[in-house]
Order: structure tokens, then sequence, then C-alpha cells
């Protein structure tokens, strides 16, 4: 008579799973928040809405890490993927004026390795607290034969809330105002797929940190929403300053951004550089060295940037607002 299966002889290790659970525990505990009435280990994490608002709006973003995960399968270096895989959610609701609550992940592996996945979920709680959101749950999914060995995948899903009447949207942005610039700490988690082609050709300098993960704006960005009035914020990603910054912008305006305003890192001009990339080209994948536009108006400007240095950000004056003629780029790298 054949011998039955398990579980565990098709490849799914459900004590594994359990092990991650307990220990991941004690790093989303620390990220908790008063509103959080139940967190990971139910079938649903409950949370309130902060009592402080009045006409609450709910502000929800998802985003992954990308082919940057690559680059940590290739290193084995997993501690610092789950800050990335926060910063993009997270970065994405603040631009609207919220203040992220809570967070869920999702980790897809095809042999779950407990440490490895501890060490990913380490992040994703370090990340929560840099974000002040808590991490209420999430899921992990093993799954033989959808990855390849050693290989795992990320997905995040972040939820803020804003006053109604604090909602940021761009609309009041007008000529004469001003971009200010929030530096980046490297690529972020954008342009890997063309950092990887360029890995094959050459290697980074030493200094160079490919994996140095995503700032997070949230904590700076929120002092600063309280004291000085913003007409708009744009998370620099995918498509860089030339392709986030027309987000926000109404559609009779244009942002000129003076190229010589701030220092390029180090990173982009090795990038540049070994890769043989075109100016355009680097200008349309990668943030250049700026991870958040933040546009005020004139007046406001000294202000802001003095807000956000005391909060511990790199500030530079990137640019003005102009009107916009006929079918002008909204965005002009000068």
């Amino acid at each position: 008579m054949a011998k039955g299966f398990s579980y565990r002889d098709a490849g799914v290790d459900m004590d594994a799973g359990d092990a991650l659970v307990d220990a991941i525990k004690p790093f989303a505990k620390r990220t908790m928040r008063p509103e959080v009435l139940a967190g990971i280990g139910g079938f649903g994490a409950l949370c309130e809405l902060p009592k402080k608002y009045k006409q609450p709006v709910l502000v929800a973003g998802t985003d992954g890490v990308g082919t940057k995960l690559k680059l940590a399968f290739q290193f084995h270096k997993h501690d610092t993927v789950g800050i990335d895989l926060v910063a993009m959610s997270a970065n994405d609701v603040l631009v609207q004026g919220a203040e992220p609550l809570f967070f869920l992940d999702y980790f897809a592996c095809g042999k779950l390795e407990v440490a490895v996945a501890t060490e990913v979920v380490k992040g994703i709680a370090r990340g929560c607290e840099l974000a002040g959101c808590a991490l209420i749950g999430g899921e992990t999914a093993e799954m033989p034969g959808m990855y390849a060995e050693g290989e795992y995948d990320l997905a995040g899903f972040a939820v803020g809330v804003v006053e109604k009447s604090s909602i940021i949207d761009g609309r009041d942005i007008a000529p004469g105002d001003v971009v200010l610039g929030l530096a980046s700490s490297g690529a972020h988690s954008n342009g890997y797929s063309l950092i990887r082609k360029i890995l094959e050709r050459a290697k980074p300098p030493r200094g160079i940190d490919l994996l140095e993960p995503t700032r997070i704006y949230v904590k700076p960005v929120l002092e600063l929403l309280d004291s000085v009035p913003v007409k708009g914020l744009a998370h620099i990603t995918g498509g860089g300053l030339i392709g986030n910054v027309p987000r926000i912008l109404p559609e009779k305006t244009r942002a000129v951004i003076e190229r010589a305003s701030w220092p390029r890192p180090a990173v982009f001009e090795w990038l540049q550089r070994e890769g043989k990339v075109a100016e355009a080209e680097m200008q349309r994948v990668f943030n250049c060295g700026i991870g958040m536009a933040v546009v005020v108006a004139a007046e406001h400007a000294d202000a802001a940037a003095r807000v956000l240095s005391g909060a511990g950000e790199t500030v530079f004056r990137i640019g003005r607002i102009e009107a916009r003629k006929g079918a002008e780029p909204q965005v002009l790298i000068a």
C-alpha cells in the first residue's frame, strides 16, 4: 500500500510558518499605535480611526520592492528591503497629506526559510517605526514551484488618514510658487532592472551601497504640514522628476527645475558613467538625488526649508512654478 502524502511532503512546512509568526511578533509589537485593537494572529486586524479627526478620509496605497530584491538575493542581505517596502507605500500615502495609520505585508516564497523571512519582516517593522504606522498583519505564502530556490516576493499595503479639509491635491499650485527638493538616500526602489544590467559590466566602488533603503519622509513632512501651508507633494519614484511632478500640477502650470541646484549623488554618477546612460534617460528612470518634491508659496519657502532641515532632511530649492503655454511639457529640467 502506497504511503500517504502530507503537506510537508508537498513542500509546505506549516511548523515553519508558525515559527515565523512567533519570531516576528516582538518586532510588530514595537510598531503598535493606540488605535490598534487587534493585530497579528487574527483573521483580520482591527484599527480605530484617531479621535483627533473631525472628517477623517482614508488614503490607501500599495507597492512592492521590484527587482531590487534580486540584489538582496545576490548579496544575501535581507534586513533592509522591508524598509523599502514600507517606504514606497507610506511615502505615496503621505503626499495626500495623510498620516500613515497601519501597514500590511505579503511575503511569498517557494520554501520558507524562517531566518531569512524574519530578517525581512524586521526590516518591515523598522520601516513602520520610521513611518509611525502600525504593522498589524500580513500574509506569508509558501508555494512550492512558484519561485526559484532562495527567492521570495514582497508586496505592501498602507492605509493613512487625513482631515478632509487638509487633503493635498495640488489644485492651488500657481505661478510664482517654489519647488523644494528633499534628498534621496540613493536609487530608492526604482530603476533596478537597469542597475542590474549595469552591474553585469562593472562593480560599484567602495562607498556605494545599492541596497541602501528608500528614505521615509513621513515624520518630517507631517511636522511641516503642522506649521507651514503646503500646496503640493510628489513622491519621486519611477519616472523621476519628469514623470512624477506633473501628477500634482494644474494643467496650465509647469515646473522649471534647475538641475544645478543640488549635487547629484555618487551612485548616479557611477551608474551614468558605467552604463553610458543618456542624461534624458537618467532623468526619466531615476530620482537623481531628489526623493520628494514640496511645492509652497514663495513667502513660505524659507520657513518650510527650516522646518524640514530641523527635522533631519537635506533640503534644496530646486525650482519654480510658471504658467504653461500651449503644449509645453509640464516639467522642464533647465
